[in-house]
């Protein structure tokens, strides 16, 4: 599972289990959430 966290430069997703940066900064949360979308999408095509 993963967060979109607000920072002063933008939105980050963060990983919830090893606490990583998985993209960002994304200047609208709107893009944070596609960004989000895609990477559960390739973490469960194997």
């Amino acid at each position: 599972m993963n967060m979109i966290v607000k920072r002063k430069n933008g939105y980050y997703i963060i990983s919830l289990k090893a606490h990583k940066n998985l993209g960002g900064p994304y200047t609208t949360r709107a893009e944070a959430l596609k960004r989000l979308q895609q990477v559960e999408y390739f973490k469960h095509k194997k």
